[in-house]
Order: structure tokens, then C-alpha cells, then sequence
């Protein structure tokens, strides 16, 4: 199933290319026993449409009104398949036992799985978490034909780095094809004492401390920061350091 010329299909290239994509996408799951849900925006509660208006979950993917899981405004809190986006980048699979992942990573063991099929909606799922640029963070899952499948071990093993290819491609595309405007003005480069600036903010000093350790005046160091700000489109301090840190300029893990 796996080729270049497969993933090509899910590719979007512009709004009227969507539903074509994303019925492609649908027969490569529906293939391999399962139906997919994307979702390209984890935080949003809507869900990809095609250029009419469309919502593909419905009209392609074939989520009937009864499993209508983007309906559910909390399911990116309570679902613990979006919390598991939040901690892997990469594709996973969980039932009620557990999350289940080529590495190891601790952070999903924190996750609740109380109730699981109720708040994930189905017994067990293959995950792709989509990470995008400026924290978007985009999801496919998919979920069994069969109710009864709760173990999904060896199909993970055998399909789940193909279902991450056709997932990161669909999603990334539909975002690249849908979108309605850019997340930064042209002229964002930042320049290096901008950056310099923005290094020492993420680790919280001040204007002042800043100032001192650089050498320059406060004023200055002002400056810098609020050019840094308005070529990022950012509305406070805050912001700037993030959109700063989703460019790869600055680091906020120290």
C-alpha cells in the first residue's frame, strides 16, 4: 500500500483539491479495516471541510451524526487521544490497557484512561499526531471497523510508519491549502541583537538586567524587543517569545 505515488493522492494541492485528498485517503483506510478521523487543529472544534463548506468527517470519512466526535467541544481536554498528541510526535496506539509506542515515553503514562471508550469514542485506535509549524497540532486517527478489535498491536506494527506518512502529508497539506492568511508578515527575519534580546527574556530577566549584561541601554533594549514583536505580529511580550521560540530562534527550555 505504501508508495510514492499512493502518498501523492492524499496529497492537497490547493482548496479544490481537498475532497478529491481526502477521498483517497478514506479508501487507503477503509483498505486496511479501519476509518479515519483527521483533525487539523487539535485546539479547534472544527474539522477539515472541502471548499463548500463541506465537513469531510462527515461527507467522506463517513463519521455518521451519532459518532459525530467533532461536535464534541471538549474532546480536545478530555479525549486522552488529543492529550497524547500534546506528549508524542510520533504514531501510537492505546486501547483502555494503555498507550503503546515504538519508544518509550513516560509522559504518557500520566494520562488518564478512566472511561476510555466513552471519552476517546472507540475501544481502541492507531494515532498520528501532525505537529505544525507555530504549535498547531493536528491529529488522525484510526479507529476499527470491527468494534470488537482491541488490540491493534500487529496492525500498528505493519501499517502504523505508512498511516504516519498519509496522515502528516493530508493534514499538513489541507493546512498549507486551506489556510486564509499567513501566520507572519513578510520581513519576520529577525535581526541578531533582536534575537540576543529575546534569548535573555526567555529566561526572565528583565529589561534592565538585560541591559546590563548586554551593554546597551534599556531604551535600547526596548526597541529591540518591540521590532522583534511587530515583525512576529505578536500582541505582548509573551507571545513574541513564543512565536520567537516556534521559528527556532530562542529556546524556552532553559
Amino acid at each position: 500500500m505504501f508508495s510514492v505515488e499512493t502518498i501523492d493522492l492524499v496529497r492537497i494541492a490547493g482548496p479544490h483539491d481537498v475532497r478529491r485528498a481526502a477521498e483517497a485517503f478514506h479508501a487507503i483506510a477503509l483498505a486496511e479495516g479501519v476509518r479515519a478521523a483527521p483533525a487539523h487543529d487539535i485546539a479547534d472544534k472544527r474539522t477539515p471541510c472541502d471548499l463548500e463548506g463541506n465537513v469531510l468527517a462527515l461527507d467522506v470519512f463517513g463519521w455518521t451524526d451519532e459518532r459525530a466526535w467533532w461536535r464534541n467541544t471538549r474532546i480536545a481536554l478530555n479525549s486522552p487521544l488529543t492529550s497524547a498528541c500534546r506528549f508524542e510526535s510520533e504514531p501510537f496506539w492505546v486501547s483502555a490497557k494503555g498507550f503503546h509506542t515504538r519508544q518509550p515515553n513516560n509522559y504518557l503514562k500520566s494520562i488518564d484512561l478512566t472511561n476510555f471508550e466513552s471519552r476517546a469514542m472507540t475501544k481502541a485506535a492507531i494515532v498520528v499526531p501532525v505537529h505544525l509549524p507555530f504549535g498547531q497540532i493536528g491529529a488522525v486517527s484510526f479507529n476499527p471497523l470491527d468494534p470488537a478489535m482491541t488490540d491493534l498491536g500487529d496492525m500498528f506494527l505493519r501499517l502504523g510508519d505508512a498511516f504516519g506518512v498519509y496522515s502528516r502529508t493530508f493534514i499538513a497539506s489541507y493546512v498549507h491549502a486551506m489556510g486564509t492568511m499567513q501566520a507572519l508578515p513578510p520581513g519576520s527575519r529577525l535581526s541578531k541583537r533582536e534575537v540576543e534580546c529575546l534569548r535573555w527574556a526567555a529566561i526572565g530577566k528583565t529589561d534592565l538586567e538585560i541591559s546590563l549584561i548586554m551593554s546597551r541601554s534599556r531604551a535600547t533594549v526596548r526597541f529591540h524587543i518591540h521590532n522583534a514583536s511587530t515583525k512576529l505580529n505578536a500582541v505582548n511580550r509573551s507571545q513574541t517569545l513564543f512565536k520567537a521560540s516556534q521559528l527556532g530562534y530562542i529556546s524556552l527550555n532553559s
